[in-house]
């Protein structure tokens, strides 16, 4: 078994699908399952039942994705050990972040780390903070939106301030349609809240977009209204009609935050990153 065999038993054991999984890796569907096939014929048990929706663990699987975890958890901490030695910043830096953090902060970040330590290797991966959070990622540093982690170190970022923008002026009993991008429950529940504090904006109906930018684009057709935060807006932008989202006189707003294992700084490549973020401006 290779240590790619056991990463693989992971993601699908928490993705749940193959063809969810073959997206998330980058691979297609039939390369997942011939070597699930492999894997199930190394342990000479089946790890999934299959059904029309998605993989149910048996209780054998069960066991051995405890035993994958074990396994990487292992891998992780040797090659923290190994990495440790030497004056000389190289590995892997592994980082999740969240699509609105990777398009705002980190190209600039990534910029100036990079030409210092041209050797580390940048391994990214982007998405909703909902899915960043899965402990079985195995990132070294998380950037995410709304909730810091349960678990470890979270040093807060930023406080983003919400705006609701829209083509026309705001007037009371306004009905308007919604357009919503994807994001997690953390930043829809803040907005619904304020919709609900406010009844005077009645959003009729929602209309549904994968990215910010789409939503602002839409907005600025005419289309409906936006919540966005600020971090996002530019001065273009601030021509639209705007209001900032505010609760019991309080600003509500998006919080960012850098996340990771105390662990993981003993990690020179990791440790060096932690402290660009902490130093870094992302006002």
């Amino acid at each position: 078994m290779k240590l790619e065999d056991y990463e693989l038993i992971i993601h699908l054991s928490t993705i749940g699908t193959v063809r969810g999984t073959a997206k998330h890796l980058y691979v297609s569907q039939p390369a997942i399952t011939q070597r699930l096939r492999y894997i199930e014929s190394y342990f000479q048990h089946p790890l999934f039942i299959r059904t029309s929706k998605k993989l149910l663990l048996t209780p054998i699987g069960e066991q051995i994705v405890e035993h994958a975890q074990e396994v990487m958890e292992k891998e992780t901490e040797l090659q923290t050990v190994l990495q440790s030695y030497g004056d000389q910043i190289s590995g892997t830096l592994s980082i999740g972040a969240s699509s609105i953090v990777s398009q705002q902060f980190l190209p600039s970040l990534l910029e100036t780390y990079t030409s210092l330590y041209p050797d580390v290797k940048i391994d990214l991966v982007t998405g909703l903070s909902e899915d960043l959070r899965n402990p079985n990622q195995n990132f070294h540093v998380r950037l995410i939106r709304g909730k810091s982690m349960k678990d470890g170190e979270n040093i807060h970022l930023l406080s983003d301030p919400l705006y609701l923008y829209d083509t026309k002026p705001f007037t009371s009993g306004k009905e308007r349609p919604l357009i919503a991008f994807k994001s997690d429950s953390t930043f829809h529940n803040l907005v619904d809240e304020w919709f609900l504090s406010h009844p005077s904006f009645k959003p009729i109906k929602s209309i549904q977009v994968d990215q910010i930018e789409t939503c602002k684009q839409f907005m600025k057709k005419g289309l409906g209204m936006a919540v966005l935060p600020k971090s996002v807006v530019s001065e273009e932008l601030h021509q639209y009609p705007h209001l900032p989202l505010t609760l019991d006189n309080e600003p509500l707003s998006r919080e960012t935050w850098l996340c990771f294992q105390k662990s993981v700084r003993n990690l020179p490549q990791v440790d060096r990153f932690i402290q660009l973020v902490q130093d870094s401006d992302f006002t």
